[in-house]
């Protein structure tokens, strides 16, 4: 039996890479002669520069920039000098996992370690730029990674402002006469994990602004800020991307690059796909096994564990998928492709254990299920 193993990160607890040897351990303590193909996959989040370089061959530059709260964190980007690309990852520098719970406060945290990211990249003379903008701790609109490439936003008396969520119904104008020039000619693609417009019920702040602190109220205040700077950007810049389908990705960084750079967004899942091989070690497979931190609905929007089951499926391949925690109703994520979920927690735990265990209790997982598809036709099943 060939088994694809194709996990994306679970936040804050295992990456991609570290996920799929996980689930390699269950295999083999199952199935000793299966083969196992591991092709860790992202969908802009956690582990895009990673995957990246496994699948063009490039290297890792690590260089130090402010993190979410200003901290200096170090963070790594991917460049591929024979392609002239670099591939940033925004999670590295202003992800959700670089603040602790109890400092979350998506008010002032803010996307400028992306932006300095963005500036060493930019050293290398390269022609094309990736950025994955998942898993972030900000909702900001990107005005820091913007601050950080030469954009100033101005209050009324004509001060820069923060670049903070805190500053955002504060912001007058917008000056882009500084902007980097070396941006000029590049070609910048954005790779959205989710679809989300910037505004609304199902906008950056709505949806995305709980999980980073946000309370009911900092939620209504981010969103007309929000709101504000998309009308300040759509008079001095003439771009309007309220409802363009990862505008809120991100907390709004997706409008961000697209109105500050002119940036392209794109599907995430479908982009790294292609690059790993995903279709091409499909042949001969027999089943693939797939992850995800927490699995619901927006699964099925643009995530990488839904991609990979469509392309499976499409082959008339099984596709399973293992989750840190899963919704109660999981028709969307059936219908995207993927067969059956498995939660990995074996018992009642602390949600601090059970991301300190996630590699055990992936492989445990991963093995108890194969060993129950093992016996199916011993059963009468299938």
């Amino acid at each position: 039996m060939k088994v694809i193993l194709a996990p994306n990160a679970l936040k804050e607890s295992l990456s991609a890479a570290q996920a799929a040897a996980a689930m390699a351990e269950g295999v083999r303590r199952a199935m000793p002669t299966a083969e196992t193909v591991a092709l860790p996959i992202a969908d802009g989040g956690d582990g895009l520069a990673e995957v990246a370089r496994e699948a063009m061959g490039g290297r890792l530059e690590t260089v130090t920039v402010p993190g979410p709260l200003g901290d200096p964190v170090q963070a790594a980007y991917c460049l591929v000098p024979d392609r002239r690309l670099a591939v940033v990852e925004m999670a590295a520098a202003s992800g959700l996992a670089l603040v602790p719970p109890d400092r979350r406060d998506p008010m002032r945290t803010s996307t400028r370690g992306t932006g300095a990211l963005i500036a060493a990249a930019l050293d290398h003379d390269i022609a094309h730029l990736v950025v994955g903008i998942g898993g972030s701790a900000t909702n900001e609109g990107g005005i820091g990674m913007a601050s950080a490439l030469g954009v100033r936003f101005l209050d009324a008396a004509g001060h820069p402002v923060a670049p903070v969520g805190a500053s955002l119904s504060s912001i007058h104008a917008v000056d882009v006469s500084e902007l980097d020039p070396r941006l000029r000619d590049l070609r910048i693609e954005v790779v959205c994990d989710v679809d989300n417009p910037l505004l609304g019920p199902t906008g950056a702040s709505a949806i995305y602004g709980p999980q980073k602190g946000a309370d009911a109220a900092t939620v209504k205040t981010l969103d007309a800020g929000l709101a504000h700077l998309a009308d300040v950007v759509a008079r001095d810049l003439g771009v309007d991307v309220r409802d363009e389908p990862g505008a809120g990705a991100a907390g709004g960084l997706g409008a961000g690059l697209r109105c500050f750079l002119g940036a392209t967004l794109k599907p995430g899942a479908e982009l790294v796909l292609d690059l790993v091989g995903f279709d091409a070690a499909l042949e001969g497979a027999g089943l693939v096994l797939t992850a995800e931190g927490r699995v619901d609905g927006s699964t099925a929007h643009a995530k990488a564990p839904a991609a990979a089951a469509r392309r499976a499926r499409a082959r008339g391949i099984p596709c399973l998928c293992l989750a840190g925690s899963r919704a109660e109703d999981l028709s969307a994520v059936h219908a995207a492709g993927i067969d059956a979920v498995f939660p990995i927690v074996a018992g009642p735990t602390t949600l601090d254990d059970a991301m300190a265990q996630a590699g055990p209790l992936m492989a445990n997982t991963v093995d108890q299920l194969l060993r129950a598809l093992a016996i199916a036709p011993r059963a009468g099943i299938g």
